[in-house]
């Protein structure tokens, strides 16, 4: 398996702030904690493919939101926030070099890649500041030949719908109460906001960010093996595990 992954620009901290105060950013320490989340990835098993660099992109490490990927198909966003948009070329390209056919979302669209979570053949798709109903009708009518059911939900409250909830290996939609949008009526709650953003690995391997260990515990408690990794510098800048990797198939051709 493959993971898709981006460095950080030089001018990361210069990255968007919407919900967050803003902070100083470490450039050396968030350098090393992305090097330490590439590890991970590898530890469990992923070959990690980087795009193209963006130095003068801040956000461009936030490779998640340029890409949307299922079976054969990469559709490459138009993000909510147009600052954002010089960072889809790299994208595109990469995974077109690793087979993906490649599609994209077209004005007056808009679509972040973190308000896509998907589960199983689902994916819901957050209507939020980033993403709009065009771009979700958009997104819907360019998987539909995949096989994938595109269903909308609101999000309010943080930047995107996987700010709120992702999901389990065994589809279990996990969430922090006070941010989880009320179309998820049935979700296992974490204790920790943070908590409830994993990246599924192989193996029952669950990444989870450092700041939540109460969290980690209840994902071990459910038979899963927690991969922890400290994200604090990106999590400033409203970033979270899930927004610095895009999973690839290894084969998207096959």
């Amino acid at each position: 398996m493959r993971a898709l992954v981006r460095r950080p620009s030089s001018c990361l901290g210069e990255g968007i702030v919407t919900h967050v105060e803003r902070q100083p950013v470490d450039y050396a320490l968030a350098s090393a904690q992305w090097e330490a989340y590439v590890r991970a990835l590898e530890g469990a098993g992923w070959e990690t493919v980087e795009a193209p660099p963006a130095d003068d992109c801040p956000d461009g490490v936030f490779v998640e939101d340029a890409v949307v990927v299922f079976g054969q198909l990469a559709v490459v966003t138009r993000p909510g926030a147009p600052a954002r948009r010089g960072e889809l070329e790299g994208v595109a390209q990469a995974v077109a070099d690793v087979g993906y056919t490649v599609e994209r979302i077209e004005a007056p669209g808009t679509l972040d890649g973190g308000d896509v979570l998907k589960v199983g053949d689902t994916m819901y798709v957050g209507i939020s500041g980033r993403t709009n109903v065009e771009g979700a009708r958009q997104l819907r009518g360019q998987f539909a030949g995949a096989g994938a059911t595109v269903i909308e939900v609101p999000v309010q409250h943080v930047l995107h719908l996987k700010s709120a909830v992702t999901a389990l290996p065994d589809g279990s939609i996990i969430g922090y109460a006070p941010l989880v949008p009320p179309f998820f009526r049935d979700f296992v709650s974490m204790p920790e906001a943070s908590g409830a953003l994993v990246v599924l690995l192989r193996g029952g391997k669950v990444m989870v960010a450092a700041d939540c260990p109460r969290s980690a515990e209840l994902i071990a408690a459910r038979g899963y093996d927690p991969v922890v990794v400290d994200i604090s510098e990106f999590q400033k800048l409203e970033g979270c595990v899930t927004c610095l990797s895009v999973r690839l198939r290894r084969t998207p051709s096959a």
